[in-house]
């Protein structure tokens, strides 16, 4: 019985490798990255945000209109119906800058929204990673109740057969059938976890899991928690969100700031009639605000306010930042120092099991006892599994405060979606999309998202 208890525990702990048919935590981080739903909406976002860059390049473009019209008039007046053609055309020529700088505005926010597009992918596959050490963890509690069961089962009838010769009482058999009755117990609870942890698992990957491998050896993190914070305050990219919509914010104000001058604008319009009449004019209009029910000094406080507003975030989030760095190496350590607490009480309680069932057999001790130790013994192994996953899920959560666990991060075999790609086709403006759009459209279809 020590040496099937032994055996258990060593597949537990040191969760020996699996067929090479397995599907590793590669794999998974692979199948979420591709067929994340929550990323695609991310990146349909971003897109968006590219088209606002266009539209405000295109305020800056001449605009070409056409019209055309039927018109009927009493008879009577010698003509019943006159029909026109017109082309109109207009340009803005100088608006003291605040055209460019909403084109800037537009340039920000598409650069934080890029910083939001890698925060979900750094969630996305985190979450991943918490997903496949659940389900890891989830088996491995229910491989030990199932142990527990069975070694409850032979107490069971080892005490029975006591009973039988005289060596024990009944009490001693109640003790032992309901001990056996809380493993079930127990071992049902844990089976529940397992289904629960699959869902979780097909949630964020897509798929439920089939025969997870052993997670492989987890990326190098900074050997400090000071260092992790200094590239979180740089790479993390909540950080980097803030920091551009700090900037859109500051030119906003400067855009608001000129809202009182004028506008130059040339226009053009050029018209024909059904008799062949045509008629050409060409001017340069000068224009501006005089009184606009003191909109404009609101419009000027808005951005101010919200200059300060995200201004504060700023702060706020490098706090944010900072706490979760700490966290996440706060945990890491608590599951080092329970790793070697769980692996020094796993030694001791199997020594102890040991001793109390040979003291049962001399009368020394009884057959609670027994079925108290064989219960920590349980808590033991169930702990070190514990500690060991929440060791390896930390170093991903340092990764994460970082914004470094990104498929590029990780070196995954997979294309890597290129965010400026889309942007670059249109931040021009372009009436069709180039040939430039068209690769983006063969990449998407490659990650099948198109």
């Amino acid at each position: 019985m020590n040496k099937l208890r032994t055996s258990i525990a060593a597949m537990v702990l040191s969760l020996a490798a699996l067929p090479t048919t397995a599907e590793t935590l590669t794999d998974a981080l692979i199948d979420a990255y591709r067929d994340s739903g929550l990323i695609d909406q991310n990146r349909a976002v971003l897109r968006a945000a590219d088209e606002d860059v266009a539209q405000a390049v295109a305020t800056l473009r001449p605009v070409l209109n056409y019209a055309a019209g039927v018109n009927y008039a009493d008879p009577s007046t010698g003509s019943d119906v006159n029909a026109t053609i017109s082309l109109t055309a207009g340009m803005l020529l100088y608006d003291f800058g605040r055209s460019e700088l909403g084109v800037d505005v537009a340039k920000e926010t598409v650069l934080a929204t890029r910083a939001v597009l890698v925060d979900v992918e750094n969630t996305v596959l985190l979450n991943t990673v918490t997903a496949y050490l659940a389900v890891r963890r989830s088996e491995a509690f229910v491989d030990l109740r199932q142990n527990n069961v069975r070694l409850l089962t032979e107490q069971l009838r080892a005490t029975r057969d006591r009973f039988d010769v005289g060596e024990v009482t009944r009490t001693d058999v109640s003790l032992a059938e309901a001990r056996l009755a809380a493993a079930r117990s127990g071992l049902a609870a844990e089976q529940g976890g397992l289904a629960q942890a699959r869902e979780q698992y097909r949630a964020v990957v897509g798929q439920y899991p089939d025969n997870l491998a052993p997670p492989p050896t987890p990326p190098a993190i900074p050997a400090s928690e000071e260092a992790a914070r200094a590239i979180a305050r740089q790479e993390n990219p909540q950080v980097i969100q803030v920091r551009h919509q700090v900037k859109a914010a500051d030119i906003a104000v400067e855009r608001a700031s000129r809202n009182r001058l004028p506008n130059i604008e040339v226009s053009g319009r050029f018209g024909i009639d059904d008799e062949g009449d045509d008629s050409t004019s060409l001017g340069v209009e000068l224009s501006g605000p005089i009184y606009q029910g003191g909109a404009l000094s609101s419009l000027k406080r808005q951005s101010l306010a919200r200059r300060d507003q995200v201004r504060a975030q700023l702060y706020t989030t490098g706090l944010l930042v900072d706490q979760q760095v700490g966290n996440a190496y706060a945990n890491l350590a608590v599951a080092i120092a329970s790793i070697d607490a769980s692996d020094r009480q796993v030694r001791a309680a199997q020594l102890a099991l040991e001793g109390v069932r040979e003291e049962l057999q001399l009368g020394a001790r009884t057959t609670l006892e027994v079925l108290d130790q064989e219960q920590e013994v349980l808590d033991a192994l169930t702990s070190r599994v514990a500690a060991e996953v929440d060791r390896y899920l930390a170093i991903y959560q340092v990764l994460d405060a970082m914004g470094r666990l990104t498929a590029e991060r990780l070196g995954l075999n997979v294309p890597i979606y290129d965010p400026a790609a889309y942007y670059n086709a249109v931040k021009d403006a372009p009436l069709h999309i180039s040939p430039q759009g068209q690769r983006l459209d063969r990449v998407l279809r490659s990650i099948g998202r198109n």
